[in-house]
């Protein structure tokens, strides 16, 4: 370039007169580098029509324009729009931190005053039922003495006081003389009057049988919406009733489980169906292990649940809050090895029949396939197990009922089928079709509740029951 631009000058000097040579610089620039510039006279003008106009001052915007960009790439200016920029990033990045920071207060805030508010609850319970039990019983008026028999209309008193049975099957009606309606009744003075009846048992249809023995399973009813979960934490969960419940809890008590999250070790009581429907818990037990997914069960005032990330079972004594056993299950999968189809690391399921408690699973051994084992409630041996021909993650969820196992198809359709039954007592599975409905399509825990002979489930958030109809047994 420095080679052209002096020949370019030396033809110039050679080709012109004295007013037609150009003049030479040399300098350097505000980098520091050699510069070579020139200027030659215009051979046809003698002054320049002007010294500004649009054009020129598009050129110097252009020429700006291109500076920057050039600085931007050299890196050589940071006070442009790239050192605004990154302090206006820089400034964003602390007024996120800061709203983060008054998010996180305040959602600390929120939960100390739910907690607040959830003991003010349990408290008033209290109080309500303290009330209740100290309040006085209403005092009852004796019985009015019997009276001589009356001859009024004809009609005698019957011994022993009662009334006649054609006063007691037929109501009053208009126009009837008091004296007759209560000729039996009114003599001597007014007072409180002890009606006693005789109970008589009557035998229930034979239909009812159907839900008391231990056939297959018929049917299965509508599912019956009991509670929705509040937060997050409750879109998967597992919800439970003692078939067989010990002191200091009664047979009514319903316990919960929400299974969202890494530290799941919150079991919540209540004292009945309603309790739970209100959400007013009465008891709040924190684990001394963490809990793993939805296969958790109750039975004899025990909580059996599968540690978190290993094949070992803990079996929770409620009465003394602490554990009672652990054992592993031997070579069962865990944390994600051999799931159901929903995933949710439920390689161990738990649950409790008529017969006792037992364990879903599957093993490498078992190349996948569902292995049922029953299992010693005290000590958690395997008493006995069955290796099923049903892969694990091919069913959604399953349930026990009778020694029976059931699994179900899908934990999405709204209207899916149970699919499948394997009977431990004859060691033999088949195919079957019983429509079922996952009313909230994301089921993600069913287990069979011994105490009400229903099934539980968990689907999305909801806590659900089904009734059931069994048959006879062969």
């Amino acid at each position: 370039m420095l080679v052209l631009l002096l020949l370019c000058t030396s033809g110039l000097l050679l080709r012109g007169d004295a007013q037609d040579r150009a003049a030479l610089w040399r300098r350097d620039d505000r980098n520091g580098r050699c510069q070579y510039t020139f200027s030659v006279p215009s051979p046809t003008e003698a002054s320049c029509p002007q010294t500004g106009g649009p054009e020129v001052e598009g050129l110097k915007a252009r020429l700006s324009l291109l500076e920057v960009l050039v600085s931007r790439l050299t890196g050589g200016d940071t006070g442009g729009p790239q050192g605004a920029t990154a302090r206006d990033q820089t400034e964003l990045h602390q007024s996120l931190n800061r709203v983060t920071g008054e998010r996180n207060l305040l959602q600390g805030e929120k939960e100390r005053l739910e907690q607040e508010l959830e003991g003010l609850q349990r408290r008033m319970e209290e109080m309500r039922r303290e009330r209740l039990r100290n309040k006085p019983c209403p005092l009852q008026t004796p019985a009015v003495p019997p009276s001589p028999p009356l001859q009024d209309s004809g009609l005698t008193r019957p011994a022993g006081g009662s009334r006649p049975s054609h006063l007691i099957a037929r109501p009053n009606r208009q126009g009837d003389s008091s004296s007759l309606r209560d000729s039996a009744w009114q003599t001597g003075p007014q007072g409180f009057q002890e009606l006693k009846a005789e109970v008589t048992e009557v035998p229930a249809p034979d239909g009812s049988e159907e839900n008391t023995g231990c056939g297959d399973v018929v049917s299965v009813g509508e599912p019956v919406t009991h509670r929705k979960a509040d937060t997050i934490a409750g879109k998967y969960g597992v919800w439970m009733q003692d078939p067989e419940a010990v002191s200091p809890y009664g047979p009514n008590m319903i316990w919960r489980i929400d299974t969202i999250g890494s530290d799941v070790r919150q079991l919540y009581g209540y004292e009945d169906m309603e309790q739970l429907t209100k959400g007013f818990p009465s008891k709040v037990l924190l684990l001394p292990e963490l809990v793993e997914s939805t296969g958790s069960t109750l039975y004899r005032g025990s909580l059996y649940y599968q540690r978190r990330r290993s094949r070992s079972l803990i079996r929770f004594d409620l009465a003394s809050e602490s554990i009672a056993a652990r054992r592993e299950l031997p070579h069962a999968g865990f944390h994600g090895q051999f799931p159901y189809s929903w995933g949710g690391y439920t390689d161990i399921d738990l649950s409790v029949d008529e017969q006792g408690l037992w364990a879903v699973y599957s093993s490498s051994k078992a190349k996948g396939a569902i292995v049922i084992s029953q299992l010693d409630p005290n000590s958690l041996e395997v008493k006995r197990s069955w290796e099923t021909n049903i892969r694990k993650n091919s069913v959604a969820n399953s349930f026990i009922i009778c020694g029976k196992l059931y699994t179900v198809a899908s934990y999405t359709s709204p209207d899916t089928i149970i699919n499948y039954m394997y009977d431990t007592r004859t060691s033999q599975g088949k195919s079957v079709a019983i429509p079922f409905k996952n009313k909230y399509r994301y089921n993600s825990m069913i287990d069979y509740n011994l105490a009400q002979r229903k099934l539980f489930a968990w689907d999305n958030f909801h806590m659900v029951s089904y009734d059931l109809r069994l048959g006879r047994q062969e």
